[in-house]
């Protein structure tokens, strides 16, 4: 935590002020933390656009990793991610990465799960920043899920993976934990999937709609703990937010998910990221010859923390 006693000659916006303290935190990064109930104006929680005088106190509970952004290392964005990626595999084709929680796979910061990818491989002497080829994402995680991720090494292995992703032939496993019991315990969930563009967010119909897509969703649950079950999840399509709708639409939650969940229990549980984690990779049969030593092998990412704390009923 950083604490600012402010001072200004002049009454200056929050945001202006903070901005000439730390030029890292742009526009996005502020407001994120201000929803993150990061930025306290004399204690209390204020609008960016609040004046701010002499005497003020700003409390900033914000990494100094994140203020310092701005002292970045000339050159490409990767050389500046916060360190290398956990690797769960490696080999010439491909690196499958295990991704924390709350980490954006790409975009526009330096800090990313693909610029940490490309620094470890950077670090392995695999990658420089003249390469023709940089190593690309497979497929995609929401932000706020954790688990593994497939980068491809070349343009041969990102041409085969996103068609055998899109194509559904790679197994994707996941393990969460909902606020409320399915029932029944194991089941397999149908429907379509509907995009609302203007809210940023997902809904299971019954029917087919113009621009419906079909989901399936199969669960198993794997134990309880009062209100709450942990499951294995196989996801059968892969859509946007697919799982998070899919076990909101029948009334079991992703716990943690602020989107479509129980945000009283969220609070409650003190959980800031949705528990959800893309635990197991399983690879289809591979007929060319670089790729056939990948056939049918299964990858695992570590069992996420509250994994244990549902099974044990810490976490209830």
């Amino acid at each position: 935590m950083k604490i600012l006693k402010v001072k200004c000659l002049a009454p200056t916006r929050l945001d202006n002020y903070l901005t000439q303290q730390f030029p890292a935190l742009t526009p996005g990064r502020l407001n994120k933390a201000l929803r993150e109930n990061k930025i306290k104006l004399n204690g209390k929680k204020q609008p960016l656009s609040t004046r701010v005088m002499a005497g003020d106190e700003i409390k900033l509970f914000i990494l100094d990793e994140v203020l310092d952004a701005d002292r970045r290392v000339d050159g490409p964005a990767w050389k500046n991610a916060r360190g290398p990626a956990q690797v769960v595999y490696d080999c010439p084709q491909i690196v499958i990465v295990n991704k924390p929680a709350g980490l954006a796979v790409d975009g526009p910061e330096d800090d990313t799960l693909l610029n940490r990818t490309l620094l470890y491989l950077n670090q392995q002497g695999e990658y420089k920043e003249n390469d023709l080829y940089t190593p690309a994402l497979c497929h995609r995680l929401d932000t706020g899920t954790s688990g593994l991720v497939i980068v491809a090494k070349t343009p041969e292995a990102e041409e085969l993976f996103l068609a055998a992703i899109k194509n559904r032939e790679v197994k994707k496993t996941y393990l969460c934990v909902t606020f409320g019991r399915p029932m029944p315990p194991d089941a397999t969930l149908g429907g379509y999937l509907l995009k609302d563009a203007d809210r940023g967010i997902v809904k299971i119909v019954e029917e087919k709609q113009p621009g419906a897509k079909e989901v399936e969703t199969r669960y198993e649950t794997i134990a309880v703990s009062g209100r709450l079950a942990l499951l294995k999840v196989q996801l059968i399509t892969g859509r946007t937010h697919q799982i998070r709708a899919h076990m909101a639409s029948i009334g079991c939650p992703i716990l943690g998910d602020s989107k479509y969940g129980n945000n009283t229990a969220n609070r409650e549980l003190k959980l800031k990221y949705q528990a959800l984690c893309a635990w197991e990779l399983t690879m289809p049969r591979f007929n060319q010859p670089d790729f056939e030593f990948l056939s049918g092998k299964t990858f695992r990412a570590p069992k996420p923390w509250y994994y244990s704390q549902v099974l044990d009923g810490t976490l209830k």
